[in-house]
């Protein structure tokens, strides 16, 4: 295993997508950034998060960890406290065995995790659950929604997917060392494969804007250009007898950088047994013509038609982000999201629009 993965970060750090977020004067991004997303379906910009924030992000998310319930079961903290989000609709916290892999080789999330990863043993000290993946967060963490309004980012978003761009979901995944649990390979798209307009961008991208940074350990680990083959049938690219895929490669990180990742890639992350943490702050973006007029099976199975008010309403939480971000970075550029020009007065970020828009705004998140 230590073979692999020196192999694998020895081949990532050649493939030629990583550097800053670059713009021509159109807003547009340049053709070397592009063409090397297209060739392997990820592209790591360097240096995004600058220190302060980056030291917000990280206060926020351990304090979260703190209040986060017992159990997947229970409403209480540690403490015996109410949990974080405990009055929320969807319960923010998922937690998983530590080092376990609580999906692969199940039908559970529409049976898209076929392999079984390797689950090590983990010390016998170990707590019987740990976090895993924290939900919503933009109705939980400040910090989190400042930097949903990130304006590079947003232009990141924009260039890619036109200035019409829709949100999907957020969320934050915590590997913590030596408990970390695995995500079994598999690709994020569910909906339009079988449509006969798939492309490479029909399923949109996700942004992971990384707090410690990623090591080959563990850190995600793509298989570069499957984005652009369809769905394939995952089971047949592992090793025989191994959870290990030839040719993937680990998206290898410094702190505050950011990571933009196809949907529709192959991917997945090995059980943390290093020394070293990882959390990845999440969300992701959707063409507009993928999302407006479809409806979409959703992993728990239920099925939702995604019209322009659903769009819409969702699409107030980049507004609300943005003004949030303004609040707390008033010097920095200011992104202006075309949709929802004109409505910036009702979008503002204030104990009204906390509690009537950004409370619960992921029941109304546009998966596909």
């Amino acid at each position: 295993m230590a073979a692999y993965l020196e192999e694998g970060r020895e081949r990532a750090l050649a493939l030629g997508n990583r550097g800053p977020v670059r713009f021509l004067d159109d807003g547009s991004l340049p053709a070397d950034i592009t063409d090397a997303f297209s060739r392997c379906g990820f592209y790591v910009f360097t240096g995004v998060i600058e220190q302060p924030e980056l030291d917000d992000l990280k206060a926020e998310v351990n304090s979260a960890l703190e209040r986060a319930p017992v159990s997947n079961q229970s409403k209480l903290d540690r403490q015996g406290r109410p949990s974080l989000g405990a009055d929320l609709t969807i319960p923010p916290f998922y937690l998983v065995p530590p080092l376990g892999d609580p999906v692969g080789g199940t039908k559970r999330n529409a049976g898209r995790h076929p392999v079984k990863m390797m689950t090590p043993t983990p010390e016998t000290d170990s707590p019987s659950q740990i976090v895993q993946v924290i939900f919503g967060t933009l109705h939980i963490l400040d910090s989190c929604l400042r930097l949903y309004g990130h304006p590079q980012l947003l232009k990141v978003a924009e260039a890619i997917n036109g200035p019409d761009f829709t949100p999907f979901n957020e969320a934050v995944f915590v590997k913590q060392p030596g408990l970390g649990a695995s995500v079994a390979w598999h690709q994020d798209a569910t909906t339009h494969w079988d449509s006969p307009n798939l492309d490479e961008s029909t399923h949109g991208f996700n942004f992971m804007a990384q707090l410690y940074g990623c090591t080959a350990a563990n850190a995600v680990w793509v298989v570069p250009g499957t984005h652009k083959q369809g769905k394939l049938d995952i089971s047949s690219l592992t090793e025989a007898g191994s959870d290990r895929i030839p040719g993937a490669v680990p998206m290898i990180c410094e702190p505050g950088d950011v990571v933009m990742c196809n949907r529709q890639v192959v991917h997945g992350s090995f059980a943390n047994t290093s020394d070293d943490w990882r959390v990845s702050v999440g969300f992701g973006f959707h063409l507009r013509n993928s999302v407006v007029g479809v409806t979409a099976k959703l992993l728990n199975g239920q099925t939702v038609d995604y019209d322009e008010a659903r769009v819409h309403e969702r699409s107030r939480m980049i507004a609300i982000a943005t003004d949030a971000r303004t609040q707390r970075y008033p010097d920095e550029e200011r992104y202006q999201y075309l949709p929802l020009a004109g409505f910036e007065a009702e979008n503002r970020f204030n104990e009204e629009t906390r509690e009537r828009v950004v409370k619960n705004y992921n029941l109304r998140d546009l998966h596909i």
